[in-house]
């Protein structure tokens, strides 16, 4: 069976079987499975989803990423797993470009890591933890892109991916009968004030960032009773690090000044934060040159700059000197990433996985 032919059995399977951040056992055991079948040196993780595997030989190491879980989301109807930011397709195109190398002669030795729960935010911390950074001097990722970014055919050699960071905030007061406001600590007014809050918050307009309510609750089945505790969400994004925790800075405080003008306590905490990209120009540089070797000059695209975010930028915040890039791929996708019903032209994964396996060909060949 030919590359191509394998890239799609495999995005098959993935789609057809998508598992959450944490949860992606039988997908781990799966990509094992393949790996071994394929005589790929491989290992898993007694504690952890995920798999790390290496071909080649010598010091140096070369690295790919792939993320393998799946989001939770309302699909027709029903909540289920699905890969609507198309990490199936990731892993596949992975795969394919270990199949197009298998039997290359390499410069150095090239790692494979299958990482768990991006979709988290800190999957990219646990294989940090176990290793999978050590020694490698360039990281690649890959990851399709929406048609309003790049089409199909078109390949870029950088994401820069903004910073973006969660709040979940609980207001807690007392209850009070509709008829008798006095007695209680309304949640909704200081809800309602965040809400407005928020949309007043300017930094320069050169810089990129939002800030925007994602989720209130608060209430139940009695029309007569005035809420006295209510739970929010925020969703912060910018461009850059710092930017973001400045923006970080100004919720946190004015959130504060809110509960002490409504005399109430609102309980803060910030979680699954993930980081701008730090693009390393040697290895966009590199992508580009396997991307013009592959598709050619009218494939080539320019650097993507997105508000979406990827905890691939974690490896590099935890080893500043490694050189990463992530290649992005024109791939006619729509209606959009995160869509629960995400499509895209699936001649596209073997346009991933013969650029990504030029890209790490040609680093492994570079002299430190």
């Amino acid at each position: 069976m030919i590359v191509k032919e394998k890239v799609g059995k495999w995005f098959d399977h993935f789609h057809t079987y998508p598992e959450v951040s944490w949860k992606e056992v039988e997908t781990t055991a799966k990509l094992a499975g393949i790996l071994t079948e394929m005589g790929v040196q491989n290992h898993t993780f007694d504690d952890v989803t995920g798999v790390i595997a290496e071909i080649g030989e010598g010091e140096r190491i070369i690295a790919v990423r792939a993320d393998i879980d799946a989001l939770w989301q309302e699909v027709d109807g029903i909540y289920q797993a699905n890969h609507s930011c198309g990490h199936d397709a990731n892993m596949s195109m992975v795969l394919g470009a270990l199949s197009y190398l298998q039997d290359e002669k390499l410069g150095s030795r090239i790692r494979f890591i299958f990482q768990p729960a991006e979709e988290k935010g800190n999957g990219a911390n646990s294989m940090i933890e176990r290793g999978a950074v050590d020694g490698v001097s360039h990281l690649f990722g890959v990851h399709l892109r929406p048609q309003e970014e790049i089409p199909f055919g078109k390949v870029t050699p950088a994401i820069h991916h903004g910073a973006a960071v969660f709040l979940e905030g609980k207001i807690i007061g007392d209850d009070a009968h509709g008829a008798r406001p006095h007695q209680g600590k309304n949640a909704l007014d200081p809800l309602f004030a965040i809400a407005q809050f928020v949309k007043t918050i300017n930094f320069s307009p050169y810089e990129a960032y939002s800030a925007k309510l994602t989720k209130v609750q608060a209430g139940g089945e009695s029309l007569n009773i005035i809420p006295g505790t209510a739970t929010f969400a925020i969703d912060a994004r910018s461009q850059s690090n710092s930017v973001l925790n400045e923006l970080k800075v100004r919720i946190s405080e004015g959130i504060q000044s809110i509960a002490q003008l409504y005399a109430i306590e609102i309980v803060l905490d910030w979680s699954d934060y993930t980081p701008a990209a730090e693009v390393s120009e040697e290895a966009a540089a590199i992508a580009k040159e396997a991307i013009l070797e592959t598709v050619g000059e009218d494939g080539f695209a320019p650097a993507v700059v997105t508000s979406g975010s990827d905890d691939f930028h974690f490896y590099t915040i935890h080893k500043p000197e490694l050189k990463a890039s992530m290649i992005g791929i024109g791939a006619d996708l729509g209606p959009g990433l995160h869509h629960p019903n995400m499509t895209f032209n699936r001649e596209a994964l073997d346009i991933g996985a013969r650029v990504l396996a030029s890209a790490l060909k040609k680093a492994s060949f570079l002299d430190e």
